[in-house]
């Protein structure tokens, strides 16, 4: 297995791209079901609701993915994939932008309607969300990768458990409040949900990384046995912007 720096050119790939159809995927569904529904179980932690918006219960998944891209491939490489996904999202909201404002069909307006459809999928398509979901995973994704990479060093690659749940503590951190910030900014949440929103959150997505731990085990073991590969980012530019 091959441990590199910062190669001029990445090696073939295997699975590189499966990831990256994946993390997409779950990127996208979980803005949907965001945007969709807020989720009440009746429970409360010292006086707080935990209430949740829908996308939560998906959403951490794209972290762990985010951890396995950094973990395997390096920062570099989950840069393009973080990319990737966001212009994904973008493209979303526009389609669903567009199909909002085209004329609905007389039998459609019955049973459903234009209301209904601003109302749950509207959402995807209003300057608030959008801007709150891309503002949200812009930061908190490249927080969780950056975290991941450097932490990777200082561990010299051993205790994988303390980097993918140290790194989602501060992405999902960031993620959690900036997009509940913006959100609420936006009017898309009223204010009195914005610390029930937040904590739950942040709780429920960090406890689905450590619940799922033993599968990002697997799967990082299962693809750097795959690629061969198992990346050190020593000398890599950590620059967001950066295209290479």
């Amino acid at each position: 297995m091959a441990s590199r720096d910062a190669p001029s050119s990445p090696q073939p790939s295997h699975l590189y791209d499966l990831v990256m159809a994946l993390f997409v995927t779950v990127v996208i569904i979980s803005n949907i079901a965001s945007s969709a529904k807020i989720v009440d179980w009746g429970v409360s932690l010292f006086g707080l609701n935990l209430a949740f918006d829908a996308g939560t219960i998906l959403f951490p998944v794209s972290y762990i993915f985010g951890d396995i891209l950094t973990e395997v491939y390096g920062y570099a490489r989950a840069r393009r994939v973080i990319w990737v996904g966001f212009g994904c999202l973008g493209i979303s909201s526009l389609i669903f932008w567009i199909v909002g404002i085209m004329p609905g069909e007389g039998s459609w307006q019955g049973y459903a309607g234009q209301e209904a459809y601003d109302k749950i999928l509207g959402g995807m398509s209003t300057g608030g969300i959008v801007l709150s979901s891309l503002l949200g995973y812009f930061a908190g994704e490249f927080s969780n990768s950056f975290v991941l990479a450097k932490m990777k060093i200082l561990t010299r690659g051993k205790w994988l458990w303390s980097r993918t749940i140290g790194s989602t503590l501060v992405g999902e951190g960031v993620d959690s409040v900036v997009f509940v910030m913006a959100a609420t900014l936006s009017r898309v949440f009223p204010w009195n949900l914005f610390g029930t929103l937040v904590v739950t959150n942040y709780l429920f997505k960090v406890a689905v990384e450590i619940i799922m731990t033993p599968v990002t085990y697997w799967a990082v073991g299962f693809l750097k046995r795959v690629e061969q590969e198992d990346y050190f980012d020593y000398k890599t530019n950590f620059n967001p912007f950066r295209v290479h």
